[in-house]
């Protein structure tokens, strides 16, 4: 069928409707462009199709870079000229919060862009084929596929993955990290058995082997990677968070320090916490931190990146159980939840606790605009969304939002 696309989805598809009105999404093509495409699944409510003819091209079409874009899933915009794709971030948003949210005017701001949209991140995942080659998932697949270039790769993290051999199927996973401030380099290996397999080692570089069972191995060099944020180390473990985009990373953190406006005597309260991105960022600005994170990894870490820090308590556990139990008054909120938003418990504790500014780091729109609902409801006003653009080349969208309690 032919189909003019009017827009662009949450999960960085394009979408049109047909005759019938039903919605249709085409994955790798854009708003404005009319295209033939054949249907590949068929639902109640909606379908999906593949791209057969572009008909009448975006303006904003441009070639991939990487030979492997259309492939592999871990591109999805490269076919995207990148002030276009800015644009399209920032629409969804906006169109989320009043989907989602029901917030029909939501203060977003334009997306902050990077200068450099290309080689940004300090870690990556690959899977091995059956022949050992570094692979990552096709585009809503299982499917491996063989990587011999990655445009988003920071220079180091490129030069570590060109210098990996594999035998086939050594092991089950793959991770790469580096500190790009503190050029270290890390490989952390996933196997399917206790003990780990030979390898040989000419680089300057840690290596750590994670068994079936979760349990860290180290093997060479260092047990974790450093780096660098605002001048303050920090040391991430192999099974610890970490934002892949450090240069952007910075920029949250500025933009979470400017929303809370903290005091000398604010309590600030860290959720989801991670290795203290935040929290240990801010200690010096309050009178006191209360950081909150399940992984005993992160914990730990948090813990080693605190040492000259004497305003810090750590609780170990997850946010919906550990916030319902917390007594001390709480000024104000920093919370960086998964992709699945914050659970139902923990919102309802933090509006309990009515802080007088909460900023909200969000990795997905449509999880942040239905809790910016129920905190809206809970007796606080959205002041402003800032979108930033962790992830260039695709639809990923990070973003913090600022409520200030009514």
């Amino acid at each position: 069928m032919n189909l003019q696309l009017s827009g662009m989805a949450q999960g960085g598809e394009a979408f049109g409707r047909d005759e019938n009105g039903r919605v249709v999404f085409v994955p790798y093509a854009i708003a404005g462009e009319q295209v033939r495409v054949e249907i590949t699944e068929t639902k109640k409510d909606y379908a999906r199709a593949r791209v057969v003819e572009i008909v009448t091209p975006s303006p904003a079409r441009v070639a991939p870079r990487c030979v492997h874009f259309g492939a592999c899933g871990g591109c999805q915009w490269q076919h995207i000229a990148y002030p276009a794709q800015l644009q399209f971030k920032t629409e969804i948003v906006r169109e989320q919060f009043a989907r989602v949210g029901k917030v029909m005017d939501a203060p977003v701001q334009p997306i902050i862009g990077m200068d450099e949209p290309w080689h940004y991140r300090n870690n990556v995942q690959f899977q091995l084929d059956d022949k050992g080659n570094l692979c990552f998932r096709a585009l809503e697949s299982h499917d491996l596929v063989p990587i011999r270039e990655c445009h988003l790769l920071h220079p180091l993290l490129d030069e570590l993955f060109h210098t990996l051999s594999f035998d086939a199927a050594d092991f089950v996973e793959v991770m790469l990290r580096v500190g790009t401030r503190t050029a270290q380099k890390f490989i952390v290996l996933v196997g399917d058995d206790d003990v780990p397999p030979e390898i040989m080692v000419d680089e300057p570089v840690s290596i750590a082997y994670v068994t079936p069972r979760g349990e860290v191995m180290p093997l060479v060099g260092k047990d974790a990677v450093h780096e660098i944020l605002r001048g303050r180390t920090f040391r991430i473990s192999p099974n610890a968070f970490f934002q892949v985009n450090s240069v952007m990373a910075e920029k949250l953190i500025e933009i979470v320090e400017r929303y809370l406006e903290p005091r000398p005597d604010d309590v600030l309260l860290d959720a989801f916490s991670g290795v203290g991105t935040f929290g240990l960022s801010l200690a010096t600005r309050v009178a006191r931190v209360i950081a909150i994170e399940e992984s005993k990894d992160a914990l730990n870490d948090a813990k080693a990146n605190a040492v000259e820090l004497t305003n810090i308590e750590f609780q170990r556990g997850k946010a919906e159980e550990v916030l319902p139990k917390l007594k001390t008054k709480i000024d104000l909120v920093v919370v960086d939840p998964p992709r699945a938003g914050i659970a139902t418990p923990a919102l309802d504790a933090l509006i309990a606790q009515a802080p007088r500014v909460i900023a909200y780091v969000s990795c997905d729109p449509a999880t942040l605009a239905r809790d910016a609902r129920r905190l809206i409801d809970g007796g606080y006003r959205l002041c402003e969304v800032q979108p930033v653009d962790m992830f260039p080349q695709t639809y990923h969208i990070e973003s913090v939002s600022r409520f200030v309690h009514a």
